[in-house]
């Protein structure tokens, strides 16, 4: 089997499987508990936050743990506008994950609370123009993802803090970190609240983090027992906690490596596809954007087609996010990059991880040209 929908969710690494199931059957003690099993879980789960916390370029105080990418966004975006009293503004962009832009679309109806959406470029970026002129002295939150989810574009985060501060100096700033964190260099950025989901990167689903700025006036999400600082209540989820650990830790040990792997790898796929006719790339040039998302438009065959028949040979993509595929209509990312018609119907999202290889690239492409090439002969003229 290949398998190219790492953006969906990555194999578990069995450093993190192992670390996750001495967690359950070891050290499966509630770390809110005083005895000493329990105080020594608290203490690797701790050591965990602060892992996690120099790979994001922070203190481990400015990390809460949650279950994933949906529940960072929604805290981070809820959690913020909460203590903001009076009339605001708030702003993010058409080619948000869902978490980020449903969340925006139910708060357009909300007293006191002016909704902005703004366009994206051809690339898949934000239109920095577009933000400068949406920026208002009284904007309170601008939410922008670090990497787009369908076609790899990479937002710069520090030219967008900038803008920020200078046109709207007490707006937050937030970003959907998910498709970015180990993908990317390891450093700091200039974001003020930043999601991560472990899922993303070879560890188990359930567990994310968010990283809030100190200083920050926020008033987090789940309340209950009082766990994270009282800003998101919950048992901790140690087994999950311990694995996204494990996998960070071999992200950190071989990430230069990592990378360059993933993005070899993109671009032999790249350079395979575009030698067949009426063939497009979607989004940043090859050899840019972010390492392991490659998305390709193939004109006259539909992508659900393409999934459904590459699927017989046991090669996997996708034609995008998992968490829109239930969703029926236009692609709302294509669309706000100016892409439609048979251009958008025809495409396809090959997302890599660190071990995919270039033997499968050139088996993918080959089995894709032949897909193509047969499917198009019966495509109505």
């Amino acid at each position: 089997m290949i398998y190219l929908d790492n953006s969906a969710t990555t194999r578990v690494l069995p450093q993190a499987a192992d670390a996750a199931y001495r967690a359950m059957t070891e050290q499966y003690y509630n770390p809110a508990s005083a005895y000493k099993p329990a105080v020594a879980a608290e203490k690797a789960m701790e050591q965990s936050r602060a892992n996690l916390a120099a790979a994001l370029g922070c203190s481990a105080s400015e990390v809460l743990y949650t279950s994933g990418g949906t529940e960072s966004n929604n805290m981070a975006i809820l959690g913020s506008l909460k203590p903001i009293r009076g009339k605001k503004r708030i702003i993010t962009t058409t080619g948000e994950h869902p978490s980020v832009y449903e969340v925006f679309r139910s708060l357009e109806n909300t007293p006191d609370t002016e909704v902005v959406f703004i366009g994206l470029n051809a690339d898949g970026s934000v239109n920095l123009k577009k933000l400068e002129d949406a920026l208002s002295e009284d904007t309170a939150l601008v939410s922008i993802m670090h990497v787009n989810n369908e076609v790899g574009a990479i937002n710069d985060l520090d030219a967008i803090s900038a803008l920020v501060k200078k046109i709207a100096p007490s707006a937050l700033l937030h970003s959907d970190g998910v498709q970015a964190f180990c993908k990317l260099p390891f450093a700091k950025n200039a974001s003020d609240l930043y999601s991560i989901s472990a899922h993303k990167f070879h560890a188990p689903k359930g567990v994310g983090a968010l990283y809030v700025k100190s200083g920050v006036k926020f008033a987090g999400g789940q309340i209950g027992g009082g766990q994270e600082k009282n800003l998101r209540s919950g048992t901790s989820n140690v087994p999950g906690i311990l694995a996204m650990d494990a996998a960070l830790a071999e992200y950190r040990a071989n990430q230069q490596a990592w990378i360059a792997q993933m993005r070899a790898c993109k671009l032999r796929l790249w350079e395979n596809l575009k030698s067949l006719p009426d063939v497009f790339l979607n989004g940043p040039t090859a050899d840019a954007g972010a390492p392991h998302i490659l998305n390709v438009s193939f004109p006259g065959v539909r992508g659900e087609v393409l999934v459904n028949a590459l699927s017989e040979r046991e090669i996997l993509v996708s034609t995008g996010s998992a968490c829109s595929t239930h969703k029926k209509g236009q692609n709302r990312i294509h669309a706000a990059m100016g892409i439609s018609g048979a251009r958008a119907e025809g495409a396809l999202r090959f997302s890599l991880c660190p071990f995919n290889t270039i033997e499968e690239m050139d088996a993918a492409a080959t089995a894709l040209t032949e897909q193509v090439t047969f499917l198009r002969r019966f495509q109505r003229r």
